[in-house]
């Protein structure tokens, strides 16, 4: 399987995340509806930190061998931050519908089933079979 799409795409996606949480975390408190205060900012560039430390693992794992049990620690905590996410999120549309909110709901559950697959495939079976 071919895994550097997914990781260039789960790069960007949370390079993204990563830095609108650490420059801009007023407008997302505001287009959220959530209260600005001080804690609440600072937690937003904490968690922007955590994308942008993600995105950078992605990025620079792109073009390594993935799957099974190689790179295992990359592909598990990329599942378990998109599994976790996923559940966050479909327990927030429950409460407060957000058109954000489905959005990252159908990319985290996307990812999620992607990072699935990767961590059950064997990528040196692909490679063997492209070789012949």
């Amino acid at each position: 399987m071919k895994t550097k799409w997914l990781m260039s795409s789960s790069a960007m996606i949370m390079g993204l995340l990563g830095l609108a949480g650490t420059f801009i975390p007023e407008e997302i408190s505001k287009i959220l509806e959530i209260d600005s205060s001080p804690i609440t900012l600072i937690l937003l560039q904490i968690i922007g930190g955590l994308y942008l430390g993600f995105a950078m693992l992605n990025w620079f794992t792109r073009s390594a061998l993935i799957g099974g049990i190689y790179n295992k620690p990359v592909v598990l905590g990329n599942l378990m931050h998109c599994i976790v996410v996923f559940f966050a999120l479909i327990r927030q549309l429950a409460e407060q519908f957000h058109f954000i909110f489905v959005i990252l709901t159908v990319v985290y559950f996307g990812f999620a089933a992607w990072f699935t697959l990767v961590m059950r495939s064997n990528p040196l079976s692909n490679q063997s079979k492209m070789s012949v």
